[in-house]
This record gives C-alpha cells, structure tokens and sequence, in this order.
C-alpha cells in the first residue's frame, strides 16, 4: 500500500478519529479546522454508545410529532420558520424518508455500525496510548406516562429481534441499580449493549495522542477553496496556506453542505443545535438515562453530570434559547425530584451543531464528481458514538482494504424514500 498525503477537514470526533486510523496504516495526514478544537459538537453530547439507537430519525410518526412541535421554542424539536432553499430540499428529502420501508431497511446498517464503534472505543481504551473515561452500565429509557411506555416497548421489540438485551424495570428496580437517588417515573427499559464517556476527556486524549503519532493540526484556519484538476482536488486552501492533498476527507459537519457546493456536490446537511448542561456537584445519579417524554439525555460523567436535549433547526448560529435551556433544566428536576439544577449551571450552558442528514444516516463514501474524496459526515444524533467506526472505514477505503462492515446504506449519492 502506498502512503498518500491525506487531509482531513474538520476537527470534530470523526475527523480525529479519522486522522487516527489514518495514521494506523502509515498516511501522512494534516487535520485542518476553524477551530481550536476545545468547543463544537464532540465537546457538549452526551457521551453515549448507542447500539440500542437503532431507529433512524426519519421514521413514521415523526413528521406529525414535528408539526406540533415546531412552532413551540420550548419542545424537543424546534424548526425556525424561515425561507431557505437548503432546509425546503433537506425538509422534503426528510419527510420522503419518514415511512416503516426505510426504518426496517436501516435498523441493521445502524446497530452494525455502532457494534464496530463500541468495539473500537473499548479497543482504544485497551491501548497503553489511551486514558480516557468509558463505562458499560446500559441505558434507562425512563418513562411517566403509558403512552411513552408503549412507544418504547415497540421499539424494544425490534431490538430483542436484532440479538440486544433489554429488561423491563419497575421504579423500585431501577432504584436498585441506582440507589443513591430515586427518580419520578413509572419505569424504564434498560437497553444492557450501552455505554457511556466523558467526551472532553477523550477529545484531549485523543489530540495528545495523535501529536505523537506526527498528525499535523492547522488551526483556527477555514478552507476557502479548493484546488482541482479534472475531477481530482490537487490542494486544500485556507485564508494563509495551500495543503497538497492525495486525499481529502470532508468530515466538517453542519458546515459540510456549504464547503461541498465549492466542488458541485450537493449535500443535504442541516444544523440540529443541541444543548448541554453541566451540574457540578454530586447528584448519586450513576446510570446513563433519557427520560422519554421530554427528551432528555443524562450522563453520570466524570467529575460532574451532563443533561441534554433538544433538535434545534435554526442554521448555522450559536445562540442560546434559553426557553429550551429551561425545560432541560425542569426534566432534570421533574424526574429527579432530589436533584437542585443551580443558576451557575443554566448560566454556563453550551450548544453544539449536529449534522443531520435527511434519513438520519451518516454519509460516509466516496462521490462520483471527484476522485479522491472522501465523505464522513452527517451522522445525525450518533455522531460520538460512532466516531471510531466512520473513521475505521474511511481509512480503510482510502488504504484500498475491503471495509469492516458494509457502507452500501451509508452512501453519500443514495436516493430518499421508497
């Protein structure tokens, strides 16, 4: 195999792991974000592994919970009216994908990938390289009303079919396993196949360690062009340099549609902000938990507890509506009745951009308009879990090996719907 020079755009958790598996197999590879690398997505998430996230975010039902929500600023799901003819063409392509024939058709694609980054988070744990924080306790499902419980039980159903555990618990049984605080609900599945990380942690770990292995980082620059020749990108430009590139891997997330159209490739990604709030002191809240009804995530991390939610379409922005960081913060405490969410947490809230593809499936492949391009984005609400398996795979289709798994549901020219 000959070693290419390989530059990767974007500096999020799959193009680090990307620049990772890259450097594996001896490329020369240069990580090239507008960052600093201390913010974004891969910073603020929960943190989850997720094989029990086997529905697509494109599924029926979704469309007429969306229209509810929409117009709402404090629901889970908020899409600011607007005219733009990105989220008109993303928003038809979605809707087109909401049917039962795509759900079924994907269920297996998505736990196979996320099986293959679960085993390769757990690798790299293993690796004396590593030292990072990951813990296999499960996930709750965590549910008040029946309503909820039957939304999710049709869920664990599917599941059970494809071989993962899930135990149907009682208050007092997830009391049990969670003894230090008691939560307001009327029960919960525990899916047993999830894990949970702290991502700032590996995000550090994972930077220092590919410093050593000779990735080069350019920083705080932002591509504003790309050089080509025929169909093949000779050169990666930013505002200060030129990069030669054998190979370019765009893995900028929510800026990805906006970076592809320089080359003719048209790409539906919209920004799904999401918020994240910290709670600093200690809460005895020890097992991952998304409380259903309000769409919550929480995460025992290390040193603090993280709650998030929300799907914000609103573009590309950084603004916080802090409507939908207060119902965050009363899902905390409806469902923990102990837990005390302070002032200092809601006034330290961040948000990242979650690139959402139409389907709710990533884009990871090459593209018939140029050569030596790789796509690895648009990974919805699954982007942490499945860094290392997106990154695996580009680097074994950039190295010319057969890929792990089949990225035939992943590919970025793919038609929506039946």
């Amino acid at each position: 195999m000959s070693q290419k020079n390989v530059v990767v755009i974007g500096g999020g958790v799959v193009g680090l792991c990307t620049a990772y598996y890259l450097s594996q197999e001896g490329h020369q590879v240069t990580v090239v974000d507008k960052s600093n690398l201390n913010s974004g997505a891969s910073h603020v998430n929960a943190g989850y592994l997720t094989p029990s996230h086997i529905i697509p975010m494109a599924a029926p039902g979704m469309i007429s919970k969306g229209f509810r929500w929409m117009f709402k600023a404090s629901s889970p799901f908020y899409i600011k009216p607007r005219l733009d003819s990105d989220l008109i063409r993303w928003g038809i392509r979605f809707m087109k994908s909401c049917t039962p024939v795509h759900v079924q058709r994907s269920m297996r694609a998505i736990l196979d990938i996320n099986l293959l980054s679960k085993e390769l988070y757990v690798e790299m744990q293993q690796n004396t390289y590593f030292d990072f924080h990951l813990e296999t306790k499960g996930l709750l499902m965590a549910f008040k009303t029946s309503k909820a419980e039957k939304e999710e039980a049709e869920v664990v159903s599917r599941a059970k079919d494809l071989g993962l555990k899930i135990k149907q618990l009682s208050p007092e049984e997830v009391l049990k396993k969670q003894p230090g605080i008691a939560m307001d609900i009327a029960g919960a599945f525990w899916y047993e196949s999830d894990a949970h990380s702290t991502p700032e942690l590996f995000m550090q770990n994972l930077i220092g360690v590919l410093k050593k292995k000779g990735v080069q980082f350019i920083l705080e620059q932002e591509v504003t062009h790309f050089k080509s020749k025929g169909n093949q990108i000779q050169s990666v430009h930013t505002q200060k340099q030129e990069i030669r590139a054998d190979e370019v891997v765009i893995a900028s997330g929510a800026w990805s549609e906006s970076l592809l159209k320089q080359l003719g490739i048209q790409l539906s990604v919209q920004a799904g902000k999401g918020y994240r709030l910290n709670l600093n002191q200690p809460t005895a809240i020890t097992v991952p938990a998304i409380l259903l009804e309000a769409k919550v995530a929480v995460t025992p991390m290390q040193g603090f507890t993280r709650f998030g939610g929300t799907m914000e379409l609103s573009g590309i922005n950084h603004k916080i509506n802090s409507r939908r960081v207060s119902a965050i913060a009363q899902a905390a405490s409806d469902y923990y009745p102990q837990v005390n969410v302070t002032q200092e947490a809601i006034d330290s809230v961040e948000c990242g951009l979650r690139p959402l593809s139409p389907d709710g499936l990533p884009f990871i492949g090459r593209h018939s308009k140029c050569k030596n391009i790789v796509l690895a984005t648009g990974h919805s609400m699954m982007g942490w879990s499945l860094g290392p398996a997106t990154g695996k795979l580009v680097s074994e289709l950039i190295s010319n090996h057969d890929t792990s798994i089949s990225i035939d549901h992943f590919a970025p020219e793919r038609v929506y719907g039946n």
